[in-house]
């Protein structure tokens, strides 16, 4: 009688014989787990653990993002720690490196791998919510025989992207509960939580970052989705959060190449004679992309005495 380990082997093996990976993102993941990453379904890797040493390091490469999530990852666990889950923040390389859990269960997560210093990428340990969620860029939820190794087909795990200020995908949080007779609604609502809580961990990190800028937040999209803006003095857009970036197709430093609100969002131009002169000249200048002979023509003024207004700003 085929055992529950086979079964599942077998039908992965179905799967990626019959082309399912171009149709299908979960089987795409079982192909990487199989063909880049040289797993078998049936394999019981030794989940990879972090020295103290090596862990320390880890957490002190997250920066302010370890402190940011910590109460955020306070607050999950109680909303999910009676459903008999653990919740994880991960790095970008997969690996736990803080952790929320009920110490009755912490045995059975430790023994799944579910626990601070083990790494849980898809080279790693194959298809599942952290690194399938690290590897697409996008909240993922994982549940049971989804996962590429028989030895996880017992966990459901629900995870979402952590982006940085600039928009760079630095961590993951994560829900996994081991829980069979888990409702799909409470599922659903889980996963639900978990960006929720991702999305505001990138906020605290974005206040932080640009503390002297006025937020704005850019209008027509779902609020939980925190897509912010940071705006200067000078009307001028200096920050966005990932949200905010893909919504307004916005790429690279944003600092160093401001652009002006009113352009972003499509409002009505806020060059007016009562605006300061260095607020017009600036966002003239960010429109030229800091060319001062195409900013002097927006403005109507030669080269000359735009430079001298600029010398008279600075």
């Amino acid at each position: 009688m085929p055992t529950e380990t086979s079964q599942h082997s077998t039908r992965i093996e179905a799967a990626l014989s019959g082309g399912q990976a171009a149709r299908s993102a979960l089987a795409a993941s079982w192909a990487r787990s199989a063909r880049l990453h040289g797993l078998s379904p049936s394999q019981r890797p030794k989940a990879a653990r972090m020295t103290e040493r090596e862990l320390s390091v880890a957490r002190d490469q997250m920066g302010a993002l370890l402190s940011a999530a910590s109460s955020h990852l306070d607050r999950l666990f109680q909303v999910v720690g009676g459903l008999g889950a653990c919740v994880v923040l991960a790095d970008a390389q997969g690996v736990a490196v803080d952790r929320r859990g009920n110490s009755g269960e912490d045995r059975e997560f430790e023994e799944s791998g579910l626990w601070i210093g083990t790494g849980w990428s898809e080279a790693d340990a194959g298809t599942n919510g952290i690194g399938t969620c690290l590897v697409e860029g996008r909240a993922v939820t994982i549940h049971r025989d989804q996962h590429f190794l028989a030895r996880n087909i017992g966990l459901s795990c629900s995870s979402a992207p952590v982006h940085d200020p600039f928009g760079v995908l630095t961590a993951v949080i994560d829900v996994s509960t081991a829980r069979a007779d888990l409702p799909d609604g409470i599922a659903t609502l889980i996963a639900h939580t978990v960006t929720e809580a991702a999305r505001k961990v990138e906020a605290d990190l974005f206040h932080a970052q640009f503390r002297k800028a006025r937020m704005v937040l850019v209008p027509g999209l779902d609020r939980g989705l925190a897509a912010l803006l940071a705006v200067d003095a000078d009307d001028l857009v200096v920050g966005a959060t990932r949200a905010a970036r893909q919504h307004l197709n916005l790429s690279g430093d944003l600092a160093a190449a401001p652009r002006p609100l009113s352009d972003l969002l499509d409002l009505e131009s806020h060059d007016r004679p009562e605006d300061g002169e260095r607020a017009v000249i600036a966002r003239a200048l960010a429109r030229a992309g800091g060319n001062v002979t195409a900013a002097a023509r927006a403005l109507g003024v030669s080269r000359a005495t735009l430079h001298r207004k600029l010398g008279r700003s600075e």
